[in-house]
């Protein structure tokens, strides 16, 4: 049975989730460069969606509370360390995915082609290159959410 979408909350570990999607966006975005430019930006790109990716699993895979249900500080302080280490690399992805998009705004046409192999109108390309880009903006703000939620989570359990 399903739950009715106004009463849904947010899974606990939507963070992990949302970290997944934006690496393979991120992926499916650099692939669309070209073969100059992407020798030059994917692969540290890449490696910061993958930052993100291995921080937040890290963080979700640390239980802030022993079995008695009794806080653990360093179990807590070491979870909000990789909550922060996801959210820096989040930030620094943010701005290498601005540069790629301000290289491949310059000739959008060269990043698309149709199934039969020939490249797309520049109008198109545009539509498309920015459809992209704001679906991973939307990603990112989300996790930046996430995270902050649980950075705050575990602040809260660490004054208590």
């Amino acid at each position: 049975m399903s739950v009715l979408a106004n009463k849904r909350i947010v899974s606990k570990a939507e963070f992990v989730n949302t970290a997944n999607q934006i690496y393979v966006e991120t992926l499916n975005f650099l692939t669309r460069m070209s073969a100059r430019y992407s020798r030059l930006l994917a692969e540290p790109v890449a490696k910061l969606a993958g930052e993100i990716v291995d921080h937040s699993e890290k963080a979700n895979s640390i239980f802030p509370m022993d079995g008695k249900r009794v806080v653990v500080p360093q179990r807590a302080r070491l979870r909000r360390a990789h909550l922060l280490e996801a959210m820096a690399s989040l930030k620094a992805l943010d701005v290498r995915l601005t540069h790629c998009y301000l290289v491949m705004n310059q000739n959008p046409e060269g990043c698309f082609t149709t199934a039969n192999g020939k490249t797309v109108s520049s109008k198109e390309a545009i539509e498309k290159l920015d459809k992209m880009s704001q679906s991973l903006g939307d990603l990112i703000d989300h996790e930046d959410n996430l995270l902050k939620g649980q950075i705050d989570s575990i602040e809260k359990m660490l004054k208590s």
